[in-house]
Protein backbone atom coordinates (compact mmCIF):
# COMPACT_ATOMS: atom_id res chain seq x y z
CA UNK A 1 0.00 0.00 0.00
CA UNK A 2 1.65 3.34 -1.20
CA UNK A 3 1.75 6.08 0.63
CA UNK A 4 1.60 8.50 -2.19
CA UNK A 5 -1.73 6.71 -3.51
CA UNK A 6 -3.28 7.39 -0.16
CA UNK A 7 -2.27 11.00 -0.39
CA UNK A 8 -3.72 11.07 -4.14
CA UNK A 9 -6.93 9.73 -2.91
CA UNK A 10 -6.79 12.54 0.31
CA UNK A 11 -6.31 15.03 -2.16
CA UNK A 12 -8.89 13.56 -4.64
CA UNK A 13 -11.81 14.30 -1.55
CA UNK A 14 -11.90 10.35 -1.15
CA UNK A 15 -12.28 8.74 1.78
CA UNK A 16 -9.69 6.48 3.09
CA UNK A 17 -10.16 2.95 4.68
CA UNK A 18 -8.95 2.00 7.78
CA UNK A 19 -6.37 0.21 6.64
CA UNK A 20 -5.01 3.47 4.60
CA UNK A 21 -5.61 5.44 7.57
CA UNK A 22 -3.28 3.30 9.78
CA UNK A 23 -1.05 3.18 7.11
CA UNK A 24 -1.02 6.90 6.78
CA UNK A 25 -0.51 7.38 10.53
CA UNK A 26 2.36 5.19 10.97
CA UNK A 27 4.21 5.85 7.99
CA UNK A 28 3.56 9.20 6.18
CA UNK A 29 6.19 11.82 6.72
CA UNK A 30 5.12 14.54 9.38
CA UNK A 31 5.09 17.28 6.90
CA UNK A 32 3.22 14.99 4.14
CA UNK A 33 0.47 14.10 6.91
CA UNK A 34 0.15 18.05 8.26
CA UNK A 35 0.16 18.78 4.11
CA UNK A 36 -3.46 16.21 3.08
CA UNK A 37 -5.00 17.53 6.69
CA UNK A 38 -4.26 21.22 6.14
CA UNK A 39 -5.96 20.82 2.67
CA UNK A 40 -8.88 18.55 3.95
CA UNK A 41 -9.33 21.74 6.18
CA UNK A 42 -8.78 24.50 3.09
CA UNK A 43 -11.84 22.67 1.26
CA UNK A 44 -13.88 22.57 4.23
CA UNK A 45 -13.34 26.22 4.89
CA UNK A 46 -11.41 28.54 1.80
CA UNK A 47 -12.46 31.57 3.40
CA UNK A 48 -9.44 31.60 5.77
CA UNK A 49 -11.21 31.99 8.74
CA UNK A 50 -10.61 29.95 12.21
CA UNK A 51 -12.67 30.32 14.90
CA UNK A 52 -13.54 30.49 18.51
CA UNK A 53 -16.12 30.28 21.22
CA UNK A 54 -16.39 32.38 24.03
CA UNK A 55 -17.53 30.27 27.29
CA UNK A 56 -16.59 29.06 30.70
CA UNK A 57 -16.08 25.45 31.19
CA UNK A 58 -17.74 24.81 34.72
CA UNK A 59 -17.67 21.33 37.03
CA UNK A 60 -20.53 21.94 39.10
CA UNK A 61 -19.50 18.31 41.09
CA UNK A 62 -16.16 16.39 41.59
CA UNK A 63 -17.51 13.80 43.53
CA UNK A 64 -17.86 10.79 41.36
CA UNK A 65 -18.41 7.35 41.61
CA UNK A 66 -16.79 6.08 38.34
CA UNK A 67 -13.42 6.10 39.77
CA UNK A 68 -12.02 6.50 36.21
CA UNK A 69 -7.83 5.51 36.97
CA UNK A 70 -6.82 8.08 34.46
CA UNK A 71 -8.56 10.85 36.20
CA UNK A 72 -6.96 13.29 38.73
CA UNK A 73 -10.28 15.21 39.48
CA UNK A 74 -12.60 13.23 40.86
CA UNK A 75 -12.78 12.92 44.38
CA UNK A 76 -15.22 10.01 46.36
CA UNK A 77 -18.09 10.30 47.69
CA UNK A 78 -17.93 11.36 51.47
CA UNK A 79 -14.27 12.94 50.66
CA UNK A 80 -13.72 16.56 52.80
CA UNK A 81 -12.55 17.81 49.28
CA UNK A 82 -16.04 17.05 47.56
CA UNK A 83 -17.89 19.49 46.37
CA UNK A 84 -21.20 20.03 44.33
CA UNK A 85 -21.50 24.25 43.25
CA UNK A 86 -24.88 26.00 44.12
CA UNK A 87 -27.09 27.61 42.33
CA UNK A 88 -25.67 30.97 43.14
CA UNK A 89 -22.52 30.21 42.70
CA UNK A 90 -23.31 28.89 39.00
CA UNK A 91 -25.71 32.30 38.14
CA UNK A 92 -22.54 34.29 39.57
CA UNK A 93 -20.07 32.56 36.99
CA UNK A 94 -22.74 33.19 34.22
CA UNK A 95 -22.55 36.85 35.28
CA UNK A 96 -18.75 36.73 34.58
CA UNK A 97 -19.02 35.01 31.59
CA UNK A 98 -21.45 37.27 29.88
CA UNK A 99 -19.56 40.37 30.76
CA UNK A 100 -16.30 39.29 28.65
CA UNK A 101 -18.77 38.48 25.76
CA UNK A 102 -19.60 34.65 26.58
CA UNK A 103 -22.57 32.80 25.17
CA UNK A 104 -22.73 29.86 26.62
CA UNK A 105 -21.76 27.28 29.66
CA UNK A 106 -19.98 24.11 29.33
CA UNK A 107 -21.23 22.32 32.07
CA UNK A 108 -19.47 18.88 33.12
CA UNK A 109 -19.10 17.01 36.36
CA UNK A 110 -18.81 13.86 38.59
CA UNK A 111 -21.34 10.95 38.77
CA UNK A 112 -22.77 12.11 42.01
CA UNK A 113 -25.29 9.91 42.96
CA UNK A 114 -26.73 12.84 45.41
CA UNK A 115 -27.76 14.80 42.19
CA UNK A 116 -31.17 13.85 41.18
CA UNK A 117 -32.27 14.59 37.52
CA UNK A 118 -34.76 17.24 39.21
CA UNK A 119 -31.87 18.78 40.34
CA UNK A 120 -30.56 19.27 36.96
CA UNK A 121 -33.86 20.10 35.69
CA UNK A 122 -34.38 22.83 38.24
CA UNK A 123 -30.87 24.25 37.38
CA UNK A 124 -31.23 24.62 34.36
CA UNK A 125 -35.04 25.99 34.39
CA UNK A 126 -33.59 28.32 37.11
CA UNK A 127 -30.80 29.69 34.37
CA UNK A 128 -32.85 30.17 31.48
CA UNK A 129 -35.10 32.33 33.49
CA UNK A 130 -32.71 34.49 34.41
CA UNK A 131 -30.57 34.39 30.98
CA UNK A 132 -32.96 33.51 28.34
CA UNK A 133 -30.33 33.61 25.45
CA UNK A 134 -27.39 32.11 27.15
CA UNK A 135 -27.01 28.75 25.92
CA UNK A 136 -26.27 25.42 27.83
CA UNK A 137 -23.78 22.94 26.62
CA UNK A 138 -24.14 20.45 29.32
CA UNK A 139 -24.02 16.75 30.66
CA UNK A 140 -21.64 14.26 28.44
CA UNK A 141 -23.25 11.22 27.53
CA UNK A 142 -21.78 8.97 30.72
CA UNK A 143 -23.63 11.88 33.05
CA UNK A 144 -26.68 11.21 30.75
CA UNK A 145 -26.46 7.60 31.40
CA UNK A 146 -25.86 8.24 35.53
CA UNK A 147 -29.06 10.16 35.98
CA UNK A 148 -30.88 7.95 33.16
CA UNK A 149 -29.33 4.49 35.58
CA UNK A 150 -30.17 7.12 38.98
CA UNK A 151 -33.68 8.28 37.62
CA UNK A 152 -34.17 4.40 36.54
CA UNK A 153 -35.44 6.12 33.25
CA UNK A 154 -34.56 5.41 29.47
CA UNK A 155 -31.87 7.70 28.40
CA UNK A 156 -34.64 9.29 25.44
CA UNK A 157 -36.64 9.97 28.02
CA UNK A 158 -33.67 12.26 30.11
CA UNK A 159 -32.91 13.59 27.21
CA UNK A 160 -35.83 15.12 26.93
CA UNK A 161 -36.95 16.23 30.12
CA UNK A 162 -32.99 18.25 29.91
CA UNK A 163 -34.49 19.33 26.66
CA UNK A 164 -37.78 20.46 27.95
CA UNK A 165 -35.48 21.77 31.42
CA UNK A 166 -33.24 23.97 29.23
CA UNK A 167 -30.39 21.70 27.34
CA UNK A 168 -29.52 23.29 24.30
CA UNK A 169 -26.56 20.48 23.52
CA UNK A 170 -24.29 17.88 24.39
CA UNK A 171 -20.61 17.85 24.61
CA UNK A 172 -18.34 14.88 23.58
CA UNK A 173 -16.80 14.67 26.89
CA UNK A 174 -16.31 10.97 28.17
CA UNK A 175 -15.65 8.85 24.82
CA UNK A 176 -11.71 8.17 26.34
CA UNK A 177 -10.88 5.82 23.72
CA UNK A 178 -14.14 4.18 22.43
CA UNK A 179 -13.33 0.90 22.45
CA UNK A 180 -13.97 -1.56 25.38
CA UNK A 181 -10.96 -3.40 25.39
CA UNK A 182 -9.32 -0.11 26.32
CA UNK A 183 -12.53 1.18 28.68
CA UNK A 184 -11.90 -1.69 30.88
CA UNK A 185 -8.21 -1.03 31.68
CA UNK A 186 -8.98 2.61 32.44
CA UNK A 187 -11.65 1.76 34.59
CA UNK A 188 -14.02 3.34 32.49
CA UNK A 189 -16.51 0.71 31.03
CA UNK A 190 -19.17 0.52 34.15
CA UNK A 191 -19.90 4.48 33.41
CA UNK A 192 -20.56 4.07 29.84
CA UNK A 193 -19.38 1.07 27.03
CA UNK A 194 -18.50 2.25 23.33
CA UNK A 195 -22.13 1.38 22.32
CA UNK A 196 -23.48 3.21 25.14
CA UNK A 197 -21.74 6.38 24.44
CA UNK A 198 -22.54 6.66 21.44
CA UNK A 199 -25.88 5.52 21.22
CA UNK A 200 -26.30 8.43 23.96
CA UNK A 201 -25.05 10.96 20.84
CA UNK A 202 -27.94 9.35 18.74
CA UNK A 203 -30.36 9.87 20.54
CA UNK A 204 -29.57 13.20 21.43
CA UNK A 205 -29.10 13.80 17.64
CA UNK A 206 -32.38 12.14 16.98
CA UNK A 207 -34.19 14.48 19.73
CA UNK A 208 -32.70 17.37 17.37
CA UNK A 209 -29.45 18.47 19.68
CA UNK A 210 -26.01 19.05 18.27
CA UNK A 211 -23.36 17.59 19.50
CA UNK A 212 -19.12 17.26 19.60
CA UNK A 213 -16.81 14.46 19.86
CA UNK A 214 -13.64 13.95 21.71
CA UNK A 215 -10.74 11.44 21.65
CA UNK A 216 -8.54 11.31 24.95
CA UNK A 217 -5.54 9.83 23.64
CA UNK A 218 -1.85 8.33 25.29
CA UNK A 219 -3.09 5.86 27.84
CA UNK A 220 -3.26 1.94 26.92
CA UNK A 221 -4.73 2.05 23.24
CA UNK A 222 -3.21 0.43 20.31
CA UNK A 223 -2.39 2.40 16.96
CA UNK A 224 -5.31 0.54 15.73
CA UNK A 225 -7.69 1.52 18.26
CA UNK A 226 -6.95 5.15 17.73
CA UNK A 227 -8.31 4.93 14.65
CA UNK A 228 -11.06 2.61 15.23
CA UNK A 229 -12.21 5.24 17.34
CA UNK A 230 -12.08 7.50 14.94
CA UNK A 231 -14.09 5.11 11.78
CA UNK A 232 -16.84 4.76 14.70
CA UNK A 233 -17.44 8.64 14.81
CA UNK A 234 -17.22 8.89 10.73
CA UNK A 235 -19.65 5.60 11.01
CA UNK A 236 -22.29 7.34 13.64
CA UNK A 237 -21.72 10.98 11.67
CA UNK A 238 -22.82 9.55 8.44
CA UNK A 239 -26.35 7.86 10.29
CA UNK A 240 -27.29 11.12 12.30
CA UNK A 241 -25.19 13.86 10.91
CA UNK A 242 -25.30 15.68 14.42
CA UNK A 243 -21.69 16.28 15.14
CA UNK A 244 -20.25 19.77 14.76
CA UNK A 245 -16.91 19.02 15.50
CA UNK A 246 -13.58 16.74 16.55
CA UNK A 247 -11.61 17.59 19.55
CA UNK A 248 -8.89 15.28 20.93
CA UNK A 249 -5.93 15.85 23.49
CA UNK A 250 -3.63 13.69 25.37
CA UNK A 251 -3.17 12.01 28.20
CA UNK A 252 -2.27 14.01 31.13
CA UNK A 253 -0.86 11.65 33.51
CA UNK A 254 0.17 13.78 36.64
CA UNK A 255 -1.47 13.03 40.06
CA UNK A 256 -3.72 10.13 38.42
CA UNK A 257 -3.73 6.72 39.89
CA UNK A 258 -2.68 5.44 35.76
CA UNK A 259 0.12 7.57 35.87
CA UNK A 260 2.51 6.75 32.82
CA UNK A 261 3.70 9.67 30.57
CA UNK A 262 2.28 12.00 28.09
CA UNK A 263 2.35 11.49 24.11
CA UNK A 264 4.85 14.46 22.53
CA UNK A 265 3.64 16.92 20.79
CA UNK A 266 4.49 15.50 17.61
CA UNK A 267 1.95 12.49 18.29
CA UNK A 268 -0.47 15.30 19.16
CA UNK A 269 -0.15 17.22 15.78
CA UNK A 270 0.11 13.20 13.73
CA UNK A 271 -2.86 12.08 15.83
CA UNK A 272 -4.77 15.54 15.03
CA UNK A 273 -3.81 15.29 10.95
CA UNK A 274 -5.41 11.70 10.66
CA UNK A 275 -8.32 12.88 12.51
CA UNK A 276 -9.09 15.58 9.70
CA UNK A 277 -8.20 13.28 7.16
CA UNK A 278 -10.52 10.33 8.68
CA UNK A 279 -13.29 12.69 9.44
CA UNK A 280 -14.01 13.32 6.17
CA UNK A 281 -17.82 14.18 7.16
CA UNK A 282 -16.82 16.17 10.04
CA UNK A 283 -16.73 20.17 9.09
CA UNK A 284 -14.43 21.33 12.18
CA UNK A 285 -12.12 19.93 14.25
CA UNK A 286 -10.79 21.88 17.46
CA UNK A 287 -6.95 23.10 18.35
CA UNK A 288 -6.57 21.59 21.87
CA UNK A 289 -3.83 24.69 23.31
CA UNK A 290 -5.60 23.68 26.85
CA UNK A 291 -3.27 20.41 26.74
CA UNK A 292 -0.41 21.09 24.40
CA UNK A 293 0.21 25.11 24.73
CA UNK A 294 -0.43 28.27 22.67
CA UNK A 295 2.08 27.54 20.03
CA UNK A 296 1.28 23.80 19.43
CA UNK A 297 -2.13 24.78 19.29
CA UNK A 298 -1.47 27.85 16.95
CA UNK A 299 0.88 24.88 14.75
CA UNK A 300 -2.34 22.80 15.05
CA UNK A 301 -3.68 25.51 12.33
CA UNK A 302 -1.49 23.73 9.69
CA UNK A 303 -2.54 20.16 11.12
CA UNK A 304 -6.42 20.46 10.30
CA UNK A 305 -7.67 22.40 12.77
CA UNK A 306 -9.67 25.39 11.83
CA UNK A 307 -10.86 26.26 15.54
CA UNK A 308 -9.39 27.10 18.39
CA UNK A 309 -11.96 26.00 21.00
CA UNK A 310 -12.80 27.69 24.14
CA UNK A 311 -11.45 30.58 26.03
CA UNK A 312 -12.70 28.82 28.24
CA UNK A 313 -12.31 31.33 31.86
CA UNK A 314 -12.32 28.35 33.82
CA UNK A 315 -10.90 24.70 33.52
CA UNK A 316 -10.66 21.90 36.83
CA UNK A 317 -9.72 18.37 35.05
CA UNK A 318 -6.66 18.87 32.96
CA UNK A 319 -5.63 21.61 35.64
CA UNK A 320 -5.67 19.03 38.29
CA UNK A 321 -3.48 16.60 36.05
CA UNK A 322 -0.89 19.65 35.90
CA UNK A 323 -1.59 21.32 32.93
CA UNK A 324 -2.34 24.85 33.27
CA UNK A 325 -2.28 26.70 29.72
CA UNK A 326 -4.25 29.97 29.76
CA UNK A 327 -5.30 31.73 26.52
CA UNK A 328 -7.42 34.68 26.77
CA UNK A 329 -9.47 36.03 23.79
CA UNK A 330 -6.25 38.41 23.13
CA UNK A 331 -4.48 35.70 23.15
CA UNK A 332 -6.23 33.50 20.95
CA UNK A 333 -6.68 35.91 18.46
CA UNK A 334 -3.22 36.68 18.27
CA UNK A 335 -2.23 32.87 17.48
CA UNK A 336 -4.58 32.99 14.91
CA UNK A 337 -4.00 35.98 12.88
CA UNK A 338 -0.16 34.99 13.49
CA UNK A 339 -0.92 31.71 11.41
CA UNK A 340 -2.32 33.95 8.60
CA UNK A 341 -5.93 33.70 9.16
CA UNK A 342 -8.65 35.50 10.55
CA UNK A 343 -10.17 35.50 13.69
CA UNK A 344 -13.77 35.08 14.39
CA UNK A 345 -16.53 34.39 17.16
CA UNK A 346 -18.31 31.52 16.59
CA UNK A 347 -21.31 29.88 19.14
CA UNK A 348 -21.59 25.98 19.21
CA UNK A 349 -22.97 25.44 16.40
CA UNK A 350 -20.69 27.25 14.39
CA UNK A 351 -22.37 30.05 13.46
CA UNK A 352 -19.82 33.49 13.55
CA UNK A 353 -21.24 36.08 15.61
CA UNK A 354 -18.38 38.74 15.04
CA UNK A 355 -14.92 40.29 15.40
CA UNK A 356 -13.25 39.92 18.84
CA UNK A 357 -14.73 41.25 21.49
CA UNK A 358 -11.89 43.19 22.96
CA UNK A 359 -11.16 45.20 19.76
CA UNK A 360 -14.86 46.60 20.50
CA UNK A 361 -15.01 47.53 24.27
CA UNK A 362 -12.34 47.27 27.11
CA UNK A 363 -12.15 43.40 28.23
CA UNK A 364 -9.71 42.88 31.62
CA UNK A 365 -7.15 40.21 30.64
CA UNK A 366 -7.19 36.94 31.85
CA UNK A 367 -3.84 35.53 32.88
CA UNK A 368 -4.64 32.04 34.63
CA UNK A 369 -7.93 30.36 34.48
CA UNK A 370 -10.49 30.56 36.75
CA UNK A 371 -11.22 27.63 39.44
CA UNK A 372 -14.38 25.88 40.13
CA UNK A 373 -14.10 27.31 43.77
CA UNK A 374 -11.34 29.03 45.98
CA UNK A 375 -8.76 26.41 47.81
CA UNK A 376 -10.46 25.34 51.55
CA UNK A 377 -14.19 26.45 50.33
CA UNK A 378 -16.31 23.65 51.60
CA UNK A 379 -19.49 25.13 51.94
CA UNK A 380 -22.64 22.68 50.94
CA UNK A 381 -25.28 24.73 49.10
CA UNK A 382 -28.48 25.35 51.23
CA UNK A 383 -30.71 23.93 48.01
CA UNK A 384 -29.21 20.48 48.54
CA UNK A 385 -31.87 19.35 51.24
CA UNK A 386 -34.33 20.06 48.90
CA UNK A 387 -33.65 16.42 46.95
CA UNK A 388 -32.99 12.87 48.01
CA UNK A 389 -29.62 11.87 48.75
CA UNK A 390 -28.45 8.11 47.84
CA UNK A 391 -25.11 7.80 49.97
CA UNK A 392 -24.57 8.27 53.82
CA UNK A 393 -22.42 11.24 53.35
CA UNK A 394 -25.63 12.80 51.36
CA UNK A 395 -28.18 12.55 53.25
CA UNK A 396 -26.20 13.92 56.29
CA UNK A 397 -27.08 17.69 54.71
CA UNK A 398 -30.50 16.78 54.21
CA UNK A 399 -32.01 17.64 57.81
CA UNK A 400 -35.46 15.57 59.03
CA UNK A 401 -38.38 17.46 58.04
CA UNK A 402 -37.09 19.28 54.79
CA UNK A 403 -39.63 19.78 51.94
CA UNK A 404 -38.06 17.14 48.97
CA UNK A 405 -39.81 18.63 46.31
CA UNK A 406 -36.97 20.67 44.01
CA UNK A 407 -35.51 23.86 44.30
CA UNK A 408 -37.53 27.25 44.08
CA UNK A 409 -36.17 30.57 43.51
Amino acid sequence: MSILHIADKVRRDARVSADEALELYRHAPTPLLGQLADAVRARKHPQGVVTYIIDRNVNYTNVCVAKCNFCAFYRPVGSPEGYVLGFEEIFRKIDETIEVGGVQLLLQGGHNPDLPLTWYEDLFRAVKERYPAFKLHALSPPEVIHVSRLSQLPVPEVLQRLIAAGLDSVPGGGAEILVDRVRKLLHCYGKATADEWLDVMRHAHRAGLRTTATMMYGTLETDQERLEHMLRLRALQDETHGFTAFITWSYQPEHTQLAGSEATGIDYLRTLATARVVLDNFDNVQASWVTQGGKVGQLSLAYGANDMGSVMIEENVVRAAGASYCMDEAEIVRNIEDAGFAAKRRNMHYEILGDPIFRERDVPRMLELLTAREVGDHTTPAELRFYPARSRAGKTVRLPGDRISGWKA
